[in-house]
């Protein structure tokens, strides 16, 4: 089952020091059983676009969607046989100490 694992910044991290993840150990380990299949640092909220159309006008604004403390810095499309696996992949992630990840499985387009 395929989940996008946005990676979002916290306003109240973990600050127990000791044992924090490495990244890249987490990357590597993850490609290399498959279970990440892409993922990327995003720029930050100053270079978004939000784009809307509104009453068949398009809309264009420098920015985020929305002013927030807690934004999402990254993200990881992850395939994992179910939540369970998805969760413990999640946990050993290093912002899972330093932000928050929110898991969301893909549910395709209606036909």
């Amino acid at each position: 089952m395929k989940y996008m694992m946005f990676v979002c910044t916290d306003s109240e991290p973990d600050t127990d020091p000791t044992d924090v993840p490495d990244i890249h150990k987490w990357v590597a380990e993850n490609d290399a059983r498959g279970r990440r299949l892409h993922g990327d640092a995003l720029a930050p909220t100053t270079a978004a676009t939000t784009v809307r159309v509104r009453d068949g006008e398009l809309l264009v604004s420098e920015g985020p969607f929305a002013e927030t403390t807690e934004v999402i810095v990254g993200f990881d499309l992850l395939d994992c046989a179910d939540l369970d696996e998805a969760i413990e992949v999640a946990r050993a992630h290093p912002m899972a100490r330093h932000g928050r990840l929110e898991l969301r499985p893909f549910a395709g387009l209606p036909d």
